[in-house]
């Protein structure tokens, strides 16, 4: 049985596989269609994507693609902590603009599901934190877009001082929320 948290979007959620410890380590299922099936999620994931960031302070996002490849995600950490931010772009909506954020850690083992609709990044927390994630869509360089991940419109409380964040130029020159299309 999957144990499914609420996040600060009801869309967005925390996922707690259940881990078996013993004196080996630990094993967990971490993805497994049917039993997400009867939790109410129904994702079909296509590509496994894995990122490592090796300085603690790295910011990657925040990221999303646009229809018709727009993109789920479920991100889970294998090595190190990460702070994750998932931000509601659907104009229109109630939530457009709101944020929800996780501590998600190999130690904690917890993994984020967040549907298409919803721009996501990430801050490393510890050196060589290193991150999976599957997607229900492939990867389109051409539906790819991003928002400034210092929106001051959003507020996200980045656990880095943004003259310390370590990010990609493509990530500095993101325009605000309030600037998409």
């Amino acid at each position: 049985m999957l144990d499914i948290r609420d996040t600060a979007l009801p869309e967005v959620k925390l996922i707690a596989p259940r881990r078996f410890d013993d004196a080996r380590g630990t094993f967990c299922e971490t993805w497994s269609r049917a039993a997400w099936r009867e939790a109410g999620i129904d994702a079909e994931f296509v590509q496994d994507n894995q990122s490592l960031s090796r300085a603690a302070g790295t910011i990657r996002g925040l990221h999303f693609q646009v229809a018709p490849v727009a993109q789920g995600k479920l991100v889970r950490v294998i090595a190190g902590a990460i702070f994750d931010v998932v931000v509601d772009i659907r104009r229109g909506e109630p939530g457009f603009g709101r944020i929800a954020t996780a501590v998600l850690s190999r130690d904690n083992g917890l993994q984020l599901y967040v549907p298409a609709g919803f721009a996501h990044g990430f801050c490393s927390l510890e050196p060589d934190s290193e991150v999976i994630y599957k997607v229900t869509a492939p990867y389109s360089p051409a539906h790819e877009r991003g928002i400034l991940w210092s929106d001051p419109d959003l507020a996200i409380p980045w656990p880095v001082a943004p003259d310390a964040a370590v990010l990609s130029d493509r990530d500095r020159h993101h325009p605000p929320l309030a600037l998409m299309p």
